[in-house]
């Protein structure tokens, strides 16, 4: 059985938000410095170049969202949207397929759930580190699960 890491753990794609929450950021104050600075234009102008700018700003703040939290009694899986929580039994397997965006968990219900937090993009093989370490998790803990219920 490879070592298992830590619970709880937190799997994101850490480079990309980097990337998204620096240009998130370099955006909204560029946008805004230069409606401030631009002579002639009247309040509502100014007020709608920043607006624009924290828009794009939250945009780039939902993409970034995405993480796998794994604890002692399941994983909670949240995207750009959504988030779900998970019993370690309900995942049946962690798929990270060669071309794949993202981590897929096949579960137990016959669905199958993206887990954005774990994505190949710009850390190729830290996404399948972590796919690794999940997969092994799920593996771990899903055939734990009866022995504790057993006893």
């Amino acid at each position: 059985m490879p070592d298992l890491p830590s619970l709880p753990v937190t799997f994101r794609p850490g480079r990309t938000r980097v990337v998204l929450l620096t240009v998130g950021l370099a955006t909204f104050v560029s946008i805004t410095t230069i409606a401030m600075l631009l002579e002639g234009l009247s309040a509502g102008e100014r007020l709608s170049f920043v607006f624009t700018a924290a828009l794009f700003a939250a945009v780039l703040l939902l993409l970034a969202r995405p993480k796998v939290v794994a604890d002692e009694s399941g994983v909670t899986v949240v995207n750009i949207t959504s988030h779900r929580r998970l019993d370690w039994a309900e995942i049946i397997q962690v798929n990270l397929r060669p071309g794949d965006p993202w981590v897929f968990l096949n579960l137990s219900d016959g669905t199958s759930l993206p887990a954005l937090g774990i994505q190949p993009g710009i850390a190729k093989q830290r996404a399948i580190q972590d796919a690794r370490a999940l997969r092994d998790l799920a593996e771990a803990r899903s055939t734990a699960e009866p022995e504790r219920h057993q006893g």
